[in-house]
Order: structure tokens, then sequence, then C-alpha cells
């Protein structure tokens, strides 16, 4: 009997989903590109667990994301190109090598050096891998979270020296892009039906987003947390704000929006108090 702890034990597990003969048709349709977005929601449930504290739910939504790694290392290996050991053996090295002052006799002043040494590695090997972009920018993936994305491209940005020297001109730059959105929101009005005027609009709110996600750093915020806070705080008063209609014998549905105000407000109020 194999040990209920074994990884092997999830390897034969995905391989026999995956078989031709007597496999799950489900998993047999799938391929790279259609379990992908699986993958992503599963980290984010990963994220949310760890949100919530809820180290049970934790342990769970970990084995879901460890199910993508080797669903995409079984599909991997189908082809011929890659296997789970393969995987292991890749990370297990680049650990080894992107961390010369643990492994090797390298040091490092603090967590800061580090992440500047972690980067220096990185751009060496892609160098090594044949890739000649050479950009500040270069190895941000495209297919990362856009709110991600936007921190790290401002990130190595800041560390050529393009960069801010405090929150105060961020202030100021989100208010002239916020006076850009009005003017663009007002063009549009004016002009419903004009394709440019939308396109000028969004990409006027894509800057100030742009902006919000350069307050957060030179907070050290992370915009990801922050937005889920936001959204587990709307959720959280806007259930309350039900729940109150409700005791009233009404819906919520059925109010007109300023007694829906009031209720916002009692809900707000109710978590202070």
């Amino acid at each position: 009997m194999q040990n209920p702890h074994d990884i092997q034990r999830l390897l034969d597990i995905m391989s026999r989903l995956r078989d031709p003969n007597g496999g799950c048709p489900w998993d047999l349709e799938q391929d790279f590109s259609t379990i992908a977005p699986y993958t992503i929601e599963e980290a984010y449930e990963v994220a949310d667990a760890i949100d919530r504290n809820d180290l049970s739910d934790l342990k769970d939504e970990l084995g879901d994301l460890l199910l993508q790694v080797v669903f995409h290392a079984q599909m991997a290996s189908e082809q011929g190109a890659f296997a789970f050991g393969d995987v292991v053996a890749a990370i297990c090295d680049k650990m080894v090598r992107r961390h010369p002052h643990v492994f090797a006799d390298a040091s490092v002043e603090d967590a800061e050096a580090q992440t500047i040494a972690w980067e220096e590695t990185k751009r060496r090997e892609r160098e090594a891998n044949g890739h000649e972009d050479r950009s500040a920018l270069a190895g941000i993936a495209r297919g990362l979270p856009e709110w991600q994305r936007a921190t790290k491209l401002q990130k190595r940005a800041a560390r050529v020296g393009f960069d801010w020297p405090d929150v105060t001109p961020v202030f100021a730059k989100l208010h002239e892009e916020i006076d850009e959105v009005r003017a663009e929101f007002a063009a549009l009005d004016a002009n419903p039906g004009d394709a440019a005027a939308r396109d000028r609009l969004e990409d006027e709110i894509g800057d100030v987003l742009f902006v919000c996600a350069n307050l957060a750093r030179h907070a050290q915020v992370d915009v990801g947390a922050a937005m889920r806070r936001a959204n587990l705080k709307f959720e959280r008063r806007f259930r309350a704000m039900e729940a109150l209609a409700q005791a009233d014998g009404t819906s919520l549905a059925d109010l007109p929006l300023q007694a829906q105000d009031r209720l916002w407000n009692r809900a707000k109020a109710d978590e202070k108090a």
C-alpha cells in the first residue's frame, strides 16, 4: 500500500485520469490553455485562505494548486517534453543558483540587497538562454494580472532611478489623471457614439489605475491585498444591508437609492460599534 503522503500517489492518480483507456472524459479533453485559467483561480483561492487565516482551508487549496502543477506536468510528459521530476529538478536547481548567499560563499546585507541580486541573476539567466532584450523591463510576464504587472514595471523602472522621490508628486499625478478622466467622460457624454472618445476614456482610466498602483507601491501596500480587502468590505456591508432591509420587512431591491444609502451607513456604523 502506498504512503498517502507520497507525491507518487498523486502522480499516479493524474496519470489514471488522463489514461485514454478508462480515464476521465473531462480530464482527457483538456490541454495547457484550458487548464491555465484553473491554475490562476486556484492560486487566488490559496491567497483567499491566507487572508482568512483558515489553515485548514489553506491545506486543501494548496492541494488544489499542487494538482494544477501535476496536471500540466502530466500533459507535458504525454508529449515527451518533460515530466514532474524535471519540474522539481528545475526549481531545485534554480533556488540553489539564485541563493548563493545560502548555498555558496556569496553574502548579502539584507532582503533588499537580496532582491537586487535575485533580479541580476535572472537577467544573466535570460542572456544565457539567448534572450536579447536588455531592457530594465525585460522578463516581466505579460500573463500576470495587470495590477501585478503594473507594480513590477514600476519597481523595475525605479531601480534605474525613474521614480518619484516621495509620495507627494504621486498624489499630484493622481489628481491630474482624474481631471483627464472627467474631461473624457464629458467628451463621451457629448457624443456617445464616438468610438475614439471611448478609447480615450479607457486609456485615461487605465492611467488612473496605474497611478493608484504606484501610490500603493510607495506606501508599501500590496495592490492585490488592498483590492481583496476592499472587495471583502463591500461584500460584508452589502450583505448587512440586505439583512437590515429584510429585518425591516422589505427587500433591498425595492428601496430607492436614498434609502439604500441609509442602510449602507447603518451597516458601516454597526461595524464600528
